[in-house]
């Protein structure tokens, strides 16, 4: 015999593909759902816990287990690719909001980031990703003004790497990669729509050209329900 608690988690998985159980909505309390399944607390609190750990709910508190959106985006871990490269690919319409964009002296970790000395500048762009009417993604880029010399606001809400490859003919070559869980900062909370969300994925880039130097060290901050972190790995031998 199957055990309840497995068919309550499959009736609500079944409930939340179809689209009968809307994202963003709260499932029903612990109590409603004791009484609606004739089963016990424990029994559904299993249930929730195999929902939250297989991504179909985020239990948030003072409120409740709050439906994810299972139709993430796919993020390429292991690939360079822009946000409008990425906006074509999910067929969605992606909006970019420049929320800042200045020449400056990096501060020390900035700095060191970038092997920079005192007197280099970088561009320091910040912006908010929308997907659907969502802030979902805050980007925050620090580029070498010696690689860089020009930026503008409008390349920047269109795609900075169409610019430095297109208009800079500079070639993007490779990235180290660093991803992290992270507490929202008061930055994330003003510029994202992070609702209950009580932490953030952020994936750190050392952005290279094709002869090694390193040009750009950006932050990217993604809200955690909306996207698959995808990689493909093969086993050498």
């Amino acid at each position: 015999m199957t055990n309840k608690y497995l068919t309550i988690y499959n009736t609500i998985v079944e409930q939340i593909k179809s689209g009968e159980i809307s994202p963003q909505t709260l499932l029903p309390s612990e109590n409603e759902l004791t009484e609606q399944f004739q089963t016990s607390r424990e029994t559904i609190r299993k249930a929730l816990n195999l929902l939250s750990q297989n991504g179909y709910i985020q239990k948030v508190r003072g409120k409740g287990s709050i439906v994810i959106d299972v139709s993430k985006f796919d993020f390429p871990v292991s690939g360079l690719v822009s946000f409008k490269e990425l906006g074509k690919k999910m067929g969605r319409k992606p909006r970019t909001i420049v929320n800042e964009l200045e020449l400056m002296k990096p501060d020390g970790y900035i700095r060191q980031q970038l092997q920079l000395t005192g007197k280099d500048q970088v561009w320091k762009v910040v912006r908010t990703r929308e997907i659907g009417g969502e802030k979902i993604i805050l980007d925050k880029d620090f580029l070498n003004k010696k690689f860089v010399p020009e930026l503008t606001e409008e390349v920047c809400a269109d795609s900075i790497y169409e610019y430095l490859e297109k208009d800079l003919n500079l070639t993007i070559s490779f990235a180290k990669k660093e991803i992290v869980v992270e507490e929202p900062t008061d930055e994330d909370r003003a510029l994202l729509d992070l609702g209950g969300f009580h932490n953030i994925v952020v994936i750190k880039n050392l952005v290279y050209l094709d002869d090694a130097s390193l040009f750009q060290y950006t932050e990217s901050r993604h809200r955690p329900d909306k996207f698959r972190f995808v990689d493909f790995a093969r086993r050498t031998h």
